[in-house]
């Protein structure tokens, strides 16, 4: 069971941990293929961490992305309690960690919870690895390189996460994914 908690923004923690493990943003953006400016951005709040930045950033700063995505273990009801994200992301993608105890696994699943006929603007996913999306409720369109996928429930697309891809919501309803990443 997946429950959410009012905590620090993930922003504000990626500044922290960074900083706490003497690493530049400059040495984070090299070693993450990721921009300067846009990190920044993501340290400001201003700018959406897809999961494949956050896989990105906790390999490089050697921690479990789930100090990043504010997930805890309520070790009493066994629960896994997992922060707001900043509102930009709130608002639109909810992800909620289906696997526990994976900091030195390469396997992720995730429940992504995408509200009626929105994307993220101009957010192109992309990182090393697999994906496997698997529509729970809903539709959703996936676009990876230049090829287009509707997808309806049930159905399911396994692809090279390497290529650029986006996620949008075609439906005037909620759709819900199982997203499963596989990272080497």
């Amino acid at each position: 069971m997946i429950k959410q908690k009012e905590t620090v923004p993930i922003g504000h923690k990626l500044a922290q941990l960074r900083k706490k493990r003497n690493v530049s943003l400059e040495e984070l953006s090299e070693k993450t293929g990721l921009k300067i400016s846009h990190l920044e951005r993501i340290e400001e709040g201003k700018d959406f961490a897809p999961v494949g930045d956050i896989l990105k950033i906790s390999r490089v700063l050697i921690i479990n992305p789930d100090e990043l995505l504010n997930i805890k273990m309520d070790k009493k009801k066994d629960v896994i309690k997992k922060k707001e994200q900043e509102q930009k992301r709130e608002d639109l993608y909810q992800y909620d960690l289906l696997t526990l105890n994976t900091k030195d696994k390469h396997l992720r699943a995730f429940r992504v919870t995408i509200p009626a006929n929105s994307e993220h603007p101009k957010v192109k996913y992309n990182h090393d690895g697999e994906e496997l999306i698997y529509v729970l409720k809903g539709e959703v369109e996936v676009k990876v390189g230049q090829k287009k996928h509707s997808l309806k429930q049930n159905d399911a697309l396994l692809f090279d996460s390497g290529i650029k891809h986006t996620l949008k919501n075609i439906t005037k309803k909620e759709t819900v994914l199982m997203v499963t990443v596989y990272t080497p």
